[in-house]
């Protein structure tokens, strides 16, 4: 029989539930994410760094796990990064029987060989309830030992996820791109690698300037974006520059606190698959998905810059461009997986201004 734990949120509301991952306590800020599959994905993407997710989706682990290990093109082939990056998990309901083509092996079990723990048989309705209304905020899961709660927002997390030596794939292609890795998911590299581009993947506070490159790109990654001091300072002087940059997620939110914009905490966060965006200047709207709990202050943008996407839901914005230089950023996740991929144009118009750079 599955043990009993519980789930404390910070104002001192106890929820029990049963155990299906690791029987261990942990500790971070709790969120919900809405999509209704990817949760491989999800729990392996480094933007989750420190949170407790709740899935909204009534049914997990009906669909199993992948071989984690299984390796395309020097990248892991059906996760975001190289571990579970998230704290923990909370689900409705757990199913123990899986089946899928490329499953190995149960959710509950690739929990328990990652140290974090899962809980399922609460009302995940009434969660995602109480965070839409207060707020996302700290919380804990107590199992086999009671401890103290964790802000992971007080910590620099892009260093703790981030690559720590530089590494290439598809060396010695035409194009070669700089990536600065603030826990870049791997569908990222994937997207380029498949377009026959050489990435340059570095950390995330290196010094860049002497490396030869033809386009720089900023991933997505955790936390709050103004620790990122190091590559806000490096993007500084790059944004002086022609050459074309592209940044996603928290890049988005680097690129404009370098140029001169603010950014600001989300009540909740948007973590979806189903983000509706509209393109500025025009009626188009994508449908996205989406990984942050922060987001940029367009109202502040300096001059030359503007806003590229606005979110349809709560207005927020969703990207910024340059006027006149190939700049620009989104806060969703073009690359997304599994899905949606309206937005992954946004790669080959990256490439389109990368090659017209270099062949200038």
């Amino acid at each position: 029989m599955d043990k009993n734990v519980k789930i404390i949120f910070q104002d001192g509301l106890e929820i029990e539930g049963k155990s299906f991952g690791a029987y261990t306590s942990a500790a971070g800020e709790i969120v919900f994410n809405t999509a209704m599959v990817g949760y491989n994905e999800s729990l392996t993407d480094p933007s989750y760094k420190g949170q407790i997710m709740v899935m909204t989706f009534p049914i997990v682990g009906n669909y199993g796990v992948p071989d984690e290990k299984a390796m395309i093109n020097e990248i892991e082939a059906w996760v975001e990064s190289n571990k579970i990056q998230v704290t923990g998990l909370v689900v409705s309901y757990y199913s123990d029987d899986y089946s899928h083509w490329n499953a190995i092996q149960k959710l509950g079990d690739w929990l328990k060989a990652n140290n974090i723990p899962g809980v399922y048989g609460v009302d995940t309705r009434a969660i995602t309830k109480k965070l839409r209304e207060e707020g996302s905020t700290l919380a804990k899961i107590v199992a086999d030992e009671d401890i103290e709660f964790y802000d992971p927002n007080t910590d620099n997390l892009v260093d703790q996820v981030s690559i720590k030596e530089v590494k290439r794939y598809n060396e010695g292609a035409d194009i070669k791109i700089a990536l600065i890795d603030c826990g870049v998911k791997n569908n990222i590299i994937r997207c380029f690698v498949n377009r026959g581009v050489e990435v340059i993947r570095i950390p995330w506070d290196y010094d860049y300037s002497t490396l030869e490159f033809d386009g720089l790109f900023i991933s997505n990654g955790p936390g709050d974006p103004e620790m990122c001091v190091a590559t806000i300072n490096h993007l500084k002087q790059s944004l002086q520059e022609d050459k074309p940059i592209f940044g996603i997620c928290l890049g988005n939110q680097l690129v404009s606190l370098a140029a001169g914009a603010s950014t600001f905490k989300l009540k909740y966060g948007h973590r979806s698959h189903n983000q509706p965006v509209q393109l500025a200047g025009t009626k188009k709207c994508f449908i996205t998905s989406q990984n942050h709990g922060f987001a940029v202050d367009d109202s502040k943008l300096p001059a030359g810059f503007k806003t590229f996407f606005s979110n349809l839901n709560d207005g927020t914005c969703e990207g910024i461009r340059h006027e006149s230089k190939p700049i620009f950023t989104v806060q969703f996740h073009p690359e997304a997986t599994g899905g949606p991929v309206d937005t992954e144009y946004l790669f080959d118009e990256f490439i389109s201004e990368v090659k017209k750079y270099k062949n200038a």
